[in-house]
């Protein structure tokens, strides 16, 4: 039988539940709905965000799905979806990253993946573009967050002044490289790429290797890091994977937050080789985001802020104002259709530090690495290396070019020796410069053996005294 009593304390049990539920709510939740999916952009109404904030869409099933947003106009926030967005219906619900969402029952704080900070506890570690780790290894936070350098004022750079060895004769005799030093691998489909890529992995003279790879195919990634990287050279290096089948905003990031990491080694005062791959295909997905906002393809179908992109990502990194720190990179540029004239080609030529191009013909003859030493070039060369190298360099150039130029008027018997001495100084040195060129994928030529195997061949190059 119900008494006053009773009924009195029943509406206190009621009261103070609400209370200790009032008491953890939070004081406001934001959150929006999806309006419209245009191609790759979802279109949410009633939740601003500032660019680059993250924020979950909650599916029908339950699930949540990260994005970012990428723009805004007259009220709707345009996010992009960082992994598949399948699931995602009209009406969804939209809240911003780490807020709470109501549960039905309660508020529930709804997370991204977690993601490993930029620190030390990275070395060793495969993550994707957001730095969420892909090895199923467990996630340490013995590191506080950290966060890559930014632009870096022109005057504040140290001058490159020291070579980098990097355990390939090729470039370390004829293409000096020098620590903080930007270049860019240019090569088609299928010509060694990824082979030369791991011996300047294993053989650069470095403190940590940063390995972008970015829209490559997902079967060479464990390859790459497996058996072109190895496990030793896996323990100092940090590997950020965006395969061919990420969103594009999955591979932009990757390339950014490769880049971050390199500096953030970078200003603690570590000697780095960031090695991306590729700048081409960070290109296209910046091109495949901006194209989706809307932007008009200006060259070749590449939208104005693809060229925009290009240089910001490189300049991020070289040296800074430590002389003992430096963040030597290599772009590899994929020429579609091997033509080195294709607009990313062209940009990257103009804002990095020089060129090596892989050659298709060398490749198919079985010359390895397939370096046109011919049409490369280190820009920094002559600063970092002595007179008599570069000297030695140039005269094997104009030797090999020669040579190459000429040898199908060799074959056909057209040619009658002494006519032309430097065909002639060709012609007798070319088995030593095929020699001196080509190099087994596990052999470290270090710069001082390089160097003096190229003073070797003075006499047959007819720079004796």
């Amino acid at each position: 039988m119900s008494t006053p009593a009773n009924a009195a304390q029943r509406a206190r049990n009621r009261l103070g539940m609400a209370l200790r539920r009032l008491t953890v709510a939070p004081n406001s939740v934001r959150c929006g709905r999806l309006v419209r999916i245009n191609g790759l952009i979802l279109e949410v109404e009633g939740l601003p965000l500032a660019i680059d904030q993250m924020a979950l869409v909650r599916t029908g099933d339950g699930r949540t799905i990260e994005a970012c947003c990428v723009s805004f106009d007259h009220g709707i926030t345009q996010l992009m979806a960082i992994d598949a967005d399948a699931g995602v219906g009209p009406g969804a619900l939209v809240y911003p990253a780490g807020t709470p969402a109501d549960a039905g029952l309660g508020f529930e704080l709804i997370e991204r993946r977690r993601a490993l900070p930029i620190g030390a506890s990275l070395l060793g570690r495969i993550v994707d573009g957001f730095g969420r780790p892909l090895d199923n290894l467990p996630v340490s936070l013995t590191d506080l967050p950290g966060q890559g350098g930014g632009r870096l004022n022109p005057l504040h750079r140290t001058q490159i002044h020291e070579p980098l060895d990097v355990g390939v004769r090729a470039i370390n005799g004829l293409l000096t490289i020098g620590r903080g030093q930007r270049i860019g691998i240019f090569a088609g489909t299928g010509v060694g790429k990824s082979v030369l890529l791991g011996m300047l992995a294993r053989c650069c003279e470095a403190d940590v290797v940063v390995v972008g790879l970015i829209g490559e195919r997902g079967r060479e990634v464990r390859e790459f890091c497996e058996d072109i990287l190895g496990p030793e050279t896996l323990k100092r290096s940090v590997v950020v994977v965006a395969t061919a089948d990420s969103s594009p905003l999955a591979r932009v990031r990757g390339a950014w937050f490769a880049t971050d990491v390199a500096t953030w080694f970078r200003d603690q005062g570590r000697n780095v080789v960031l090695i991306m791959d590729s700048l081409t295909r960070f290109a296209m997905a910046q091109r495949e985001i901006a194209l989706g906002l809307g932007e008009p393809p200006v060259s070749r179908g590449y939208p104005p802020s693809v060229f925009q992109c290009l240089p910001e990502l490189v300049e991020r990194v070289g040296n800074n104002a430590d002389p003992k720190a430096s963040v030597t990179a290599f772009y590899t540029v994929l020429l579609e259709g091997d033509d080195s004239n294709d607009p990313v080609a062209d940009t990257a030529r103009g804002v990095l530090d020089g060129h090596i191009f892989l050659s298709r013909e060398l490749a198919e003859s079985g010359h390895y690495p397939a370096i046109d030493v011919e049409r490369s070039i280190s820009r920094v060369m002559p600063r970092v290396a002595d007179a008599a190298q570069v000297a030695r360099a140039r005269q094997v150039k104009r030797l090999f070019g020669r040579y190459l130029r000429s040898r199908d008027l060799v074959a056909m018997g057209a040619y009658s020796q002494g006519s032309d001495p430097e065909l002639d100084a060709a012609l007798r040195s070319w088995p030593s410069l095929q020699a001196y060129l080509q190099q087994t994928p596990d052999e470290i030529v270090g710069r001082d053996q390089a160097l003096a195997q190229l003073a070797a061949m003075d006499g047959v190059m007819g720079m004796g005294a």
